[in-house]
């Protein structure tokens, strides 16, 4: 019981950090582009999921991460991190508005872009 405790602290300070650090980057990104278009959470997602990549291929390649670390950044900090119910929600606001122009470039580049990012992060640790 106390390991189950240990571990859903280690998984819970994770996802405080990664969601502090979403709210963050994503407040950021949108400052930065005044825009109906999402890019804080399009820019947090594909972020993310390159990190998740980096992670997973580091666990498998080198085994350098001990499984509570693996936790730590994988389940907590990026589980935290990337956000796709908010990506979902994003996405019927603009249906709902009548934006399908940005709709289906959201919707695409976010899908694509991010599959995409997952196997670049495991080609990185490929290449190390």
């Amino acid at each position: 019981m106390l390991f189950m405790w240990r571990i859903l602290l280690i998984i819970g300070t994770g996802s405080f950090l990664g969601g502090v650090s979403r709210f963050l980057l994503s407040r950021f990104m949108q400052n930065m582009f005044l825009s109906s278009f999402p890019y804080g959470t399009f820019a947090v997602n594909i972020l993310g999921s390159l990190l998740i990549g980096f992670l997973y291929g580091l666990s498998v390649k080198e085994n350098i991460l001990t499984p509570e670390w693996r936790m730590f950044l994988t389940v907590g900090f990026c589980g935290s991190f990337t956000t796709f119910s908010t990506f979902i929600h994003e996405n019927v606001a603009l249906l709902r508005d009548g934006d399908f122009i940005h709709f289906v470039f959201y919707t695409g580049l976010s899908i694509f872009l991010g599959i995409t990012a997952v196997f670049f992060g495991h080609w990185i640790t490929k290449m190390m």
